[in-house]
This record gives structure tokens, sequence and C-alpha cells, in this order.
């Protein structure tokens, strides 16, 4: 039986570790498949040989090729990590000794930062709900569980009575992939979510006892994640703030205020559900930010010089 070639770039094996030790999404396996193929295709072309002769400046140039094809750096960011993976998996099938594709920067993408808002703002937010209706006090808990959890809209969305541990203040959401994590909910949250819980969600299911989910509305439906993106906006208008304010903001901005506070950074990546940590690191790109912002304004050397007449 011949021998695979120490020149082949074994992208079917690669697939099959990727779903049968990884466990990974169908989505996130064709982006996979996607990814790896377009590396492969130019590697034939510009860099043919054993993959042990693969290098940082080979790879570079392979990310010089994807920006001259007019790939926005994201996408490149995301082609840098497929690359990681497979790199990985090559390791793995003792095909490489090293993972050069770690050296790799990606192109920034921070030119766009994450919208985040300030903890006073959060605060008026969360003050905003008329807490004398069944509806404001739901749409307090919900607030409250966004930016407590950290968890996407889709996720908080999905909660159901029995992920929600008032008790010991804990959240079980299902994310990307289906990969469950547990998060901390507060006791800010936690108290928002028993009032709702007890006084108010039994009455709104009662039309509607088959639902399974936590936030529901007049019908005793599910409130969707299109529903929870509509509650966030109200209350930023009324609380004065940005009309692009989002649950995604209330993600961005839980991040960033962990960060603020001295939390680990492995921590803030767990909790967000991030599969790598290079994409939580964005958010300390977002406190450094601000960190300069506020050097600039207050420091007595931090502002430029004025101009020479």
């Amino acid at each position: 039986m011949p021998q695979p070639s120490s020149n082949s770039d074994p992208l079917g094996p690669f697939l099959h570790y990727l779903m049968a030790e990884c466990g990974v999404s169908p989505n996130t396996l064709a982006a996979y498949r996607a990814d790896t193929a377009r590396f492969i295709r130019w590697r034939k072309a510009h860099a043919p040989g054993p993959l042990s002769k693969i290098d940082i400046q080979t790879l570079s140039g392979y990310v010089d090729h994807l920006r001259g094809e007019g790939l926005a750096a994201p996408s490149i960011g995301r082609h840098i990590a497929s690359l990681s993976t497979f790199f990985r998996y090559l390791i793995y099938d003792q095909k490489l000794n090293e993972n050069v594709a770690k050296l790799l920067v990606a192109p920034t993408v921070w030119d766009r930062l994450p919208s985040v808002i300030s903890p006073g703002a959060i605060e008026r937010m969360l003050e905003t709900p008329d807490a004398t209706t069944t509806l404001g006090r739901r749409d307090r808990a919900a607030l409250e569980t966004l930016y407590a959890t950290g968890c996407r809209a889709s996720e908080v969305a999905g909660l159901r009575p029995k992920d929600v541990d008032l008790e010991r203040g804990l959240a079980r959401c299902v994310g990307k992939g289906d990969k469950e994590r547990v998060v901390p909910l507060g006791s800010r949250a936690r108290d928002a979510l028993r009032i709702y819980l007890e006084r108010d969600r039994p009455a709104l299911v009662a039309k509607r006892p088959e639902t399974e989910e936590v936030f529901v509305g007049r019908s005793g439906r599910a409130v969707s994640r299109i529903g929870l993106w509509r509650i966030v906006k109200k209350y930023s208008e009324i609380a004065g703030l940005s009309a692009e304010i989002s649950p995604h903001t209330f993600r961005h901005s839980f991040a960033t205020h962990l960060l603020a506070g001295g939390a680990d950074l492995r921590v803030v990546q767990e909790m967000l559900g991030h599969a790598s940590i290079a994409t939580t690191q964005i958010y300390t790109q977002v406190e450094l930010s601000r960190l300069k912002e506020v050097h600039a304004r207050f420091h007595p050397r931090g502002r430029p010089l004025p101009k020479a007449e």
C-alpha cells in the first residue's frame, strides 16, 4: 500500500479530526474546510515541497496574498486562526514539530473597536424599566441577565428556568456549536430574576404552559433574539443613550468592565465562551484605548503641543 507523500496536505484527515476529536459544529467544519482548502491551493502553486519546510515567511506570503485578494481584516484573521488549527493538527499527526502559524500576527481588526458603554450608562439603563409592571420587571431581569453574564442574545433568549440556579447564582447557557458553559449571575441579576420568575412569568405562560424559555411576552411565547434587541433599544433610548446600543454592546461592556476591574483574561474567555483567547484579547485593546483617551485628556503632558504660528 503506498505511503502518503510528506508533501501532501491531509485535508480529509484534518476534517475528520475536527469532527471526531474536537466536536465542531457543521458550520464551523465547513468554514475550516473552505479556509484550509484555499491555503492548500495556494501552497501547491507558491510553496510546494515538504510540510516541514513551511516557515513564517511562507505563511506571511499567504497572508499578503489574502490581502491582495481583497479580503477584509476580520476574514484574514479567521483564515489565520484556521491555519493555526490546521498546523496544530499536523503536530498531532506527527507531520510537524512546531506550529509556526502561531507566529502570524493578524492584520489589525481593532480599527473599529467593539461598542462599549460605561458602567454609569449601564446603570441608567438597568434602572429605567418600570418595576411596577409585569413587562417592566421582565425587561429589568433580561437586561440584568445580559450584563451579568455577558451572554449572547440568543443564549439569553434560550435560557429555561431549569438552567437558572438562583441559590448558587449560576446560569447554564448553550453557545455556538451547542457548547454548554456555566456563568455567574451576580446578586442584582439573581434578585431581578427571582422577582420575575416567581411573580410574573407564571401569569405570562398561563396561556401557553408548554413554553420552556425564561423570558416570554404577553402571548406566552418566548422572547426571541430580535425581541431582546428591541428591549435593549427601547431602554437605551429612554435612558438617552445611543440608538446603536444592542445586546452585543452589553456583552462587549461586560468583558471590558471585567478586565478594567482586574479580571484574568483566561477567566473572561471562559465566561464569554470564546474558543480562542485571541478573540477575547480585543477587549484589552478596548481598555487600552480608554486609558489612552483618559491620559490624553487629563495628563499635563498628554495633550499634543499647539501648532506653531
